[in-house]
């Protein structure tokens, strides 16, 4: 039977991240391609003692819920929010999603009509490009360097496109771990605010932050409540399977898009919620959180170094101050996902930087993952992903 699909679904398209981790989890390869936090890791048994505060309050525990989710967990979330300089936002103001990715989705279905246009970073977070081309958003991407949009190429767009709403990751973003310069955070602001954009400031790495000395301000932090909205997670900091995100914004954004969730899911898990309640009042988290952190970073020197060490041709990089991400890129005329193949047949996987791409395309780049695997996998993963690509070397046999 031809099943007569909504117009809309010609724009919808599989994830090359999903795609390729079906691939390599059936294979016994190294993977740097998944932005998977180490399992290891997890609070569990912090986890575990919060499941059982929660079922101590009985059946209600297990009852619908609001869907602006769980009020004591969204008090919690304000005064944490005010930590980062966010103190405009109350409880109204903030409403609990299943994941950010859910936050995404759903402000863009209250806010784009096909043809709207889009600003994102260049490259950006592909997950996003998805939805917003679900919607059928006009996607403009601006071009970027390690500091940020660059400020020409955002002025000369803004004037040209005047978009609906600029999309970011400024702090540790995905896939190229860029942190904004304050000056660069300052400048979109103020354009957004000449130019009646909304911001939408998507920030899951910033509590994954290598040198604690340093200070990056959220954008949201910057404005009176009125042009960002602002999207977080405890998926890289608690685990991810809750699936419980957040997002922070003025009041008549966040109302309309509750009754978009409504028709949606009705509320996010409610159990994790309440879960999570517990564990931010009984467990150190953010202590946890450096923790984490230290283990995560001396991966990435351990990455570095094997990187330095590799020949791969014509290697460029920026060191990532947090985030779980490097993003590399090789001698031009080198198409990534040609050599995607040959790299998990030799034992190894990574993202090809195509499709992080709104823009202009940089076949020549790949993302790669440091968080999930242990010191002894990277080493062996770094020299394998060498050889990919040092044509003189396809041939002869790898170490066990």
């Amino acid at each position: 039977m031809k099943y007569p699909f909504a117009k809309r679904v010609r724009h919808l398209q599989s994830s090359a991240v999903r795609d390729l981790l079906k691939v390599v989890n059936q294979n016994n390869v190294i993977s740097f391609a998944g932005g998977l936090p180490d399992e290891k890791l997890f609070p569990f048994e912090a986890v575990k003692e919060s499941f059982s505060r929660t079922m101590e309050s009985g059946n209600k525990a297990l009852q619908y819920a609001e869907t602006e989710g769980y009020g004591p967990l969204r008090e919690l979330l304000v005064e944490r929010m005010k930590t980062k300089g966010m103190g405009q936002w109350g409880t109204d103001n903030i409403l609990i999603t299943t994941g950010s990715q859910q936050a995404i989705d759903l402000f863009s279905r209250v806010f784009f009509n096909p043809g709207d246009i889009i600003f994102t970073e260049n490259p950006t977070y592909l997950a996003a490009l998805q939805v917003f081309e679900s919607y059928e958003a006009r996607i403009i991407a601006v071009e970027a360097d390690e500091h940020g949009m660059l400020p020409e190429d955002l002025n000369a767009k803004m004037k040209q496109y005047r978009p609906k709403c600029i999309y970011v990751v400024p702090t540790f973003s995905n896939p190229a771990g860029r942190v904004w310069s304050q000056e660069r955070r300052e400048l979109l602001l103020r354009l957004a605010k000449k130019y009646h954009a909304v911001i939408f400031e998507d920030d899951p790495y910033g509590d994954i932050q290598f040198h604690r000395n340093e200070t990056y301000k959220p954008i949201a932090s910057m404005d009176d409540g009125s042009h960002v909205v602002y999207t977080s997670t405890f998926s890289k900091t608690v685990v991810p399977a809750l699936r419980t995100g957040w997002i922070a914004g003025p009041h008549q954004v966040v109302r309309i898009m509750a009754q978009a969730k409504q028709a949606n899911d009705l509320h996010s898990n409610s159990l994790s919620q309440q879960m999570l309640y517990h564990l931010l009042r009984n467990f150190d988290l953010d202590t946890h959180i450096q923790s984490v952190v230290s283990v995560y970073y001396e991966r990435l020197k351990i990455m570095m170094t094997q990187l330095e060490k590799s020949s791969l041709p014509g290697l460029n990089y920026i060191e990532p101050k947090g985030g779980m991400f490097l993003w590399l890129e090789l001698e031009e005329g080198i198409n990534t996902t040609e050599y995607l193949e040959e790299a998990v047949k030799r034992g190894v996987a990574y993202v090809p930087g195509a499709p992080f791409y709104a823009g202009k395309v940089k076949h020549n780049t790949m993302r790669l993952n440091f968080t999930n695997s242990t010191p002894e996998n990277i080493d062996k993963g770094m020299y394998l992903l060498s050889t990919v690509f040092d044509t003189r070397q396809i041939d002869k046999q790898l170490p066990i």
